[in-house]
């Protein structure tokens, strides 16, 4: 048995995938045999072609025009001539490695479109990549996996698992995730709840430890690993498997009640969504709203920016599908992990520091009108209110409200209908912006408390580090004053006050937050009703005076002491 952190919860069995996602090691073998090395680099463009051809036909199938339409661009490139002719070149009059010649052929061919002015080139640089990976895995051996069309149910193990891979995956076929890497507020956990999958991360050498098609079972709620495991642990994980079912099943009487205390007070319970099709995990759990709607992922996985009818339809489906419940939509958030390749940002020391979310909308205004414009139009539909992420002074909140702003004028100058009631409002992630929040809020309709990020900036610890893991904390003294102050400073200014992170779906902490005030909960689909029969059980007068106890300790050593002891 393996221990790692438990990410999602639930048990899941079965056979392991491992995705090698690393780099490939291409070194300049000098060559004897030309014809052999040309002979092996055909016979992988073919190979490459072969496999295309059938994951193209059962997109077109499975997917639709839309996703089959990526694999034709990506024969094109397998066709390409010069790319072709150039490889050949290279092999026979430098006599190096098939491998080695592609690899340096494919990477001048991306740095020459990504510095062409021409955007349709340059959006060719995904394809070229992507292209470039599967034949060198045909030159070197290494299969490559296209994650949207498995053919069998499968664990999922990895390093780590990028945005773009969770957002691309078949969802249907994935029935848990294992990685090296990572914590409960990784990416890859937050995807793993979204989607009601269990998950355990942070296993250090999981990638090495398991073969390619090992049974596997996962305990996503001890964070416990079993490779190839006996009958006997067989026979008790499916009895706890059924358990849980049991569980889950009862929590299905609290689906339609009111997120209100033993006393009677009354709070919203919203969930986080990354796209639309993320609402039947909404709708079955019970929500009273969207309290996030992560806009990025509409921008993944594509070779360019999503058109504005792209984005309306989107923000509409959403929209409508919870009508008159709230939606909260966060404008783009790319950067850090969620890069986006077709913006060609230059590769940074600190990326979670750099230029992300809020400033590049704030320099990229036509990308940012684009999607506000989609948002704005979307307002008839729905309960719409829109959100602005990373904000960390009241310059950047006053311009992009300008920004916004100009939108609507330019709608109004065009005769697009829109609602001019939509609520504005901001993430508190950033310490300089909980410290000023009594500023910020008097600017704003609502403040959203981020708090994976607001934890990671105010303890000075890379959420990702897993051996300085322990540092970071949701017990941390200063992360509860900052929560504390921010919820005051948004009723003083007589406004509502939510949070997004994942720390408002810990069942251990949402007795804090109830008694700090906090009005809206938003958090995993999964941990929805789960929140709502904890709320039911508690009493809010109560909770403002363990709160009190809880603000006045000292280390989070002795808070989540406390909390055990109480709960």
């Amino acid at each position: 048995m393996i221990l790692g952190t438990g990410a999602s919860p639930g048990i899941a069995m079965g056979k392991v995938l491992i995705l090698q996602n690393e780099e490939f090691i291409i070194k300049d073998n000098i060559i004897n045999d030309v014809e052999a090395e040309k002979f092996r680099f055909f016979k992988a463009l073919e190979d490459s072609k072969n496999e295309l051809l059938q994951i193209k036909d059962k997109a077109l199938i499975e997917f639709g025009e839309e996703k089959a339409a990526i694999f034709e661009a990506h024969l094109m490139v397998l066709e390409d001539p010069e790319l072709i002719s150039s490889t050949v070149d290279k092999i026979e009059g430098e006599k190096f490695s098939a491998d080695y010649c592609f690899k340096v052929v494919t990477t001048d061919f991306i740095e020459l479109f990504e510095g062409m002015d021409n955007e349709y080139m340059r959006e060719r640089v995904t394809d070229i990549r992507d292209v470039s990976q599967r034949v060198l895995g045909h030159m070197l051996g290494i299969k490559s996996v296209d994650l949207s069309i498995l053919k069998e149910s499968v664990l999922l193990v990895s390093n780590d698992l990028t945005p773009s891979e969770t957002a691309n995956m078949d969802k249907e076929k994935v029935l848990g995730f294992l990685t090296n890497i990572g914590g409960r507020t990784s990416h890859t956990a937050i995807m793993a709840r979204s989607l009601e999958i269990p998950a355990v991360v942070g296993l250090g050498n999981i990638t090495t430890v398991v073969k390619q098609g090992d049974y596997v079972i996962i305990d996503g709620d001890r964070g416990k690993v079993l490779i190839n495991p006996d009958a006997e642990n067989i026979t008790f994980y499916n009895k706890l498997k059924e358990e849980c079912e049991k569980t889950k099943h009862s929590l299905q009487s609290f689906k339609e009640k009111a997120s209100v205390t033993s006393d009677g007070k009354k709070v919203e319970l919203a969930g986080n969504i990354g796209t639309p099709g993320d609402i039947t995990g909404l709708i079955s759990n019970g929500a009273e709203g969207v309290g996030l709607f992560r806009t990025e992922f509409i921008y993944m996985n594509k070779d360019c920016l999503p058109t504005e009818e792209e984005q309306f339809d989107s923000y509409k489906t959403v929209l409508e599908s919870l009508s008159p419940k709230p939606v909260v939509i966060r404008t783009l958030d790319a950067g850090g992990d969620k890069k986006l390749s077709y913006l060609n940002i230059d590769k940074e020391m600190n990326p979670f520091l750099g230029y992300r979310a809020i400033r590049i909308c704030l320099k990229e205004t036509d990308l940012f009108k684009t999607q506000l414009r989609a948002l704005l139009r979307a307002s008839v539909y729905g309960n719409l209110k829109i959100m602005f992420p990373m904000i960390s002074s009241l310059e950047e909140l006053l311009l992009a409200k300008n920004i916004l702003n100009e939108v609507k004028a330019e709608m109004d100058t065009d005769k697009i209908a829109y609602d001019s009631k939509v609520e504005v409002g901001m993430m508190i992630e950033v310490p300089s912006a909980a410290i000023i929040s009594d500023i910020l809020a008097k600017h704003v309709d609502f403040l959203s408390i981020g708090t994976n990020d607001l934890i990671q900036y105010t303890c000075a610890v890379d959420r990702m580090n897993e051996r300085i893991h322990h540092l970071y904390s949701p017990f941390n003294p200063a992360v509860l004053r900052l929560i504390k102050m921010v919820i005051d400073n948004g009723h003083k200014e007589g406004i509502w006050v939510g949070m997004c992170g994942e720390m408002a779906g810990d069942k251990k902490i949402i007795p804090i937050l109830l008694g700090m005030g906090l009005d809206e909960f938003s958090m995993s689909p999964i941990s929805i009703l789960p929140a709502r029969k904890l709320i039911h059980s508690l009493s809010y007068e109560n909770m403002k005076k363990f709160t009190d106890v809880i603000l006045k300790m000292t280390t989070s050593e002795d808070i989540e002491r406390y909390i055990e002891k109480v709960f």
